[in-house]
């Protein structure tokens, strides 16, 4: 379908890779400053407001842009046939990195209630979710590297 970027293909890898990185860096970060966030800032603080300013900028500098760069670069791969529909490795690796992205929506709606001040849960939920984007990321990247079905 892309035949024409068929020569940029480890360049396209290269950059989905540093997206990667760079999108599980801030998901395994910004669980982490709920937590502290949750326990330790009560709403309308100087230091509520200063974890607001650090997830808002977390999500909107690097999280977000990172998992866009990741998927174009993804689809691209896609599209240039990386994705082998019959093996399970492929499905297993598509359904965690959705799975992700769903997260990544499910961490930017908590940031939401945080700004509201509406926000429910305790650290030890933002701690048990700091384990998701882990358990995921083995998943992507066994499916990946090992294929192991």
């Amino acid at each position: 379908m892309l035949d024409f970027l068929s020569a940029y293909y480890d360049w396209i890898k290269a950059i989905h890779i540093m997206a990667v990185i760079s999108w599980m860096a801030g998901m395994f970060y910004l669980p982490r400053l709920f937590v502290y966030h949750a326990e330790r800032a009560e709403v309308g603080s100087d230091l509520d407001q200063t974890f607001q300013i650090m997830e808002e900028k977390l999500l909107r500098v690097i999280i977000n842009p990172a998992m866009i760069v990741t998927w174009v670069a993804g689809l691209i791969m896609l599209s240039m046939g990386a994705f082998d529909w019959g093996s399970v490795w492929s499905w297993s690796k598509i359904i965690a990195v959705l799975l992700m992205s769903g997260f990544h929506g499910w961490l930017s709606k908590r940031r939401k209630e945080f700004v509201a001040g509406v926000n429910t849960r305790s650290g030890r939920v933002y701690r048990l979710a700091n384990e998701v984007p882990t358990v995921l990321m083995v998943i992507i990247v066994v499916s990946v590297v090992v294929r192991p079905f």
